[in-house]
């Protein structure tokens, strides 16, 4: 798997995710440089979906 590409636009992402899944959190959302894999899984938790699903959106938006 390659590397997210959400530094830049973090905020943006954010208030898309929170729109899609409006059970997500701010705390759900926090964003480390270097641990996408830890942001993945918290996303995948919260909301049932698949991490390919969620980075694929995230990629996509």
């Amino acid at each position: 798997m390659t590397k997210l590409k959400i530094k830049g636009t973090w905020n943006e992402t954010k208030g898309k995710l929170k729109q899609k899944y409006a059970e997500l959190t701010d705390n759900d959302l926090l964003f480390e440089e270097g641990k996408e894999d830890e942001l993945l899984g918290r996303l995948q938790q919260r909301t049932g979906e698949t991490k390919e699903k969620i980075r694929s959106y995230i990629e996509e938006v």
